[in-house]
């Protein structure tokens, strides 16, 4: 886990406004600290059996003939791997793209669901509804407008595929043999059409369990425009209630996914 201190960008634009306006605004992340919530992209990337992973290609690296360093590479990926955005697309017709979500969709209140103990007893556990109301009796209803985010404490288990996706194999018979957890169709039906959150994020490959063949969450989500994040990262450095998240992927036209730079801010204590 990365634990992030205030950039120092934001020193600066606080600087300027000082030097413009004869003060300084107020800094909303003082005290605070932000956590990286991204896996990060490599040959060990864990992806979806049937899709490509990733692949960093040099392009050139070293002394240039004119006598200074340079360094350039090219990438490729499929959309749906690492940590990553699924857009409502994805399994809803004439639902948005990637470069349609808005921005305001993508940052928001954290509201975060520690299900560890019953994802560690049973790799195929489905998050139900029992488990989201459970939390609201405890920490209060999810907020409208919120980020809720899945702890299911898999993202300890990454890239290890074995252990993370349930089997390290690939191709289309592959699928089949995916094990973990993931959240229940009537908890899906139950967030969007009982509570009004922005988007659901997991710590695990996909929204629906390992082992559907329906991907029922992920219809039910996208087709009410809620876009999913997958492949979470660190989840247990957040509170259940209080922090903010910014997801921001890949800005890919008409993509159905795309790699995903997420990360959270924790108000001091």
């Amino acid at each position: 886990m990365r634990v992030l201190r205030l950039p120092t960008l934001a020193g600066f634009l606080l600087a300027a406004c000082a030097a413009v306006h004869g003060a300084a605004p107020a800094d909303p992340f003082a005290g605070g600290r932000w956590v990286d919530l991204s896996h990060d992209y490599a040959a060990d990337t864990l992806y979806w059996p049937t899709a490509d992973g990733f692949a960093l290609e040099v392009e050139f690296k070293g002394v240039t003939p004119q006598g200074y360093f340079y360094a350039a590479n090219r990438f490729r990926t499929s959309e749906h791997g690492g940590t990553h955005l699924d857009a409502p697309i994805h399994f809803a017709r004439d639902r948005r793209t990637v470069d349609r979500i808005p921005l305001d969709q993508l940052i928001g209140a954290a509201a975060v669901v520690d299900v560890r103990a019953a994802c560690a007893a049973d790799p195929d556990h489905e998050v139900g509804v029992g488990e989201l109301q459970a939390w609201e009796q405890r920490h209060g209803r999810i907020p409208d407008g919120a980020i809720l985010l899945l702890n299911t404490g898999f993202a300890a288990r990454w890239p290890d595929a074995v252990r993370y996706l349930g089997t390290a194999e690939k191709g289309p018979a592959a699928v089949a043999k995916l094990r973990f957890p993931g959240l229940a169709p009537a908890a899906a039906r139950w967030l969007a059409t009982e509570r009004r959150l922005k988007a659901v994020g997991i710590d695990t490959a996909s929204i629906d369990r390992g082992r559907s063949q329906l991907f029922e969450s992920h219809r039910i989500l996208f087709e009410r425009e809620i876009p999913a994040f997958e492949n979470v990262a660190s989840l247990d450095a957040l509170p259940a209630i209080g922090a903010r998240v910014v997801a921001l992927p890949m800005k890919i036209r008409g993509g159905s996914g795309a790699p995903l730079r997420i990360v959270g801010w924790v108000p001091a204590p």
